[in-house]
């Protein structure tokens, strides 16, 4: 009896001994379960595969159509409430990014000129970073980069800003092994894009440590009234004050920005009497640099070759603004005039074009990668 009672009690310790093992395994799996599910494990593919990876729809963004491109760069057609239409999505990754499922990048976001693309971006600099992460979303061909004043034009929904900064930055977060972090996230464009990155740096200086301007239309106050009237005449199809180059090529039966829409619609009246012109004053980059406190800033920009149907010739002075007034405020900055560009790459000639930018994306890229690994 008593040998039988010795057998129980063993039975029963081991019972307690499997029941304790088997909470703690549980607890580890729902811990293992609990972090997986905090943080993005990014696509779920291997490097040899030859299609883009999964991405998950989210933060307002659809998926629609098939993704196009490879493992490692590729493009997605999204659809959103905030802008009209259809819309590409950029991606560019590095090229390790599938070897090491543990490790966690950068982000630049590259903000396209005025009537670019995503599809359009192909500077060979972009895809040279082993670093860090390139994302670079639809601006529409005249979006400014904005939420516009008038969002009841033929042209629907204009939401850019937050169709950028409350979706496209959560979902790429959320879809892909970034750092989501300040620090680890920059902005840069260039023409129309050079205006969208200094203006999405200095409403939300919290989201990005690095911000870039390559030939950007940063002035927009009267000093600039050119660049101002250059704004509207893309926002009316003015096609005629904005076509004009020094080739002379203008089609206006093709224009890019068709259809015209009044020119209050983005920012309201852009004329300065009493006062009119407020909301472009707001918006307006070169009066607002104190707003990057605590944000690098990088200015690229030529001069035409002296040229004054260049625009690269009005774009220099207002990169000159841009420059008085960061001296005004003693701030840091990385500032390159290049001129007539002959002393800036093999191809560039000074001028507003994809030659130019191309250097200035070397000289760009490699500072973000060390200031991100700083």
């Amino acid at each position: 009896m008593a040998r039988a009672s010795k057998c129980w009690r063993l039975t029963a310790t081991g019972m307690v001994t499997a029941l304790a093992l088997a909470l703690a395994l549980a607890l580890a799996l729902a811990l293992a379960l609990a972090l997986a599910l905090a943080l993005p494990a990014g696509p779920a593919q291997a490097a040899g595969d030859t299609a883009p990876p999964p991405l998950t729809n989210g933060f307002g963004l659809t998926q629609v159509d098939t993704a196009v491109g490879g493992p490692t760069n590729f493009t997605i057609t999204v659809t959103t409430p905030e802008v009209a239409g259809k819309h590409h999505i950029k991606i560019i990754l590095p090229s390790g990014y599938y070897d090491d499922p543990n490790r966690r990048y950068p982000v630049l976001y590259f903000l396209h000129g005025s009537p670019d693309d995503p599809i359009q971006q192909n500077y060979s600099a972009l895809t040279m970073s082993d670093s860090m992460i390139t994302v670079i979303p639809d601006g529409g061909a005249r979006g400014w980069y904005a939420n516009w004043l008038n969002q009841k034009t033929q042209l629907g929904t204009q939401n850019w800003e937050n169709f950028h900064l409350k979706q496209v930055i959560p979902f790429v977060d959320a879809n892909l092994r970034t750092i989501p972090t300040k620090k680890a996230r920059a902005v840069a464009g260039v023409s129309m894009g050079g205006f969208g990155a200094l203006h999405y740096a200095q409403v939300r200086p919290d989201l990005f440590s690095q911000t870039a301007s390559l030939s950007g239309d940063i002035d927009l106050s009267v000093r600039s009234m050119d660049l101002r009237l250059a704004v509207v005449a893309s926002v009316t199809d003015a096609l005629g004050a904005i076509c004009g180059s020094a080739s002379g090529a203008c089609d206006p039966d093709n224009s890019p920005y068709k259809p015209g829409v009044d020119s209050d619609a983005l920012f309201g009246s852009p004329y300065p009497v009493f006062n009119a012109d407020w909301r472009w004053n707001e918006v307006d980059p070169a009066a607002h640099m104190d707003k990057l406190a605590g944000v690098d800033v990088s200015i690229y920009v030529g001069n035409g070759g002296g040229v004054p149907t260049e625009p690269e010739f009005w774009l220099e002075g207002a990169a000159q603004h841009v420059k008085d007034s960061m001296d005004a405020l003693g701030m840091p900055y990385h500032y390159v005039d290049y001129g007539d560009g002959s002393t800036w790459g093999t191809q560039c000639n000074g001028g507003h074009n994809g030659a130019c930018w191309e250097q200035d994306l070397r000289d760009l890229i490699p500072r973000l990668e060390r200031a991100f690994a700083s």
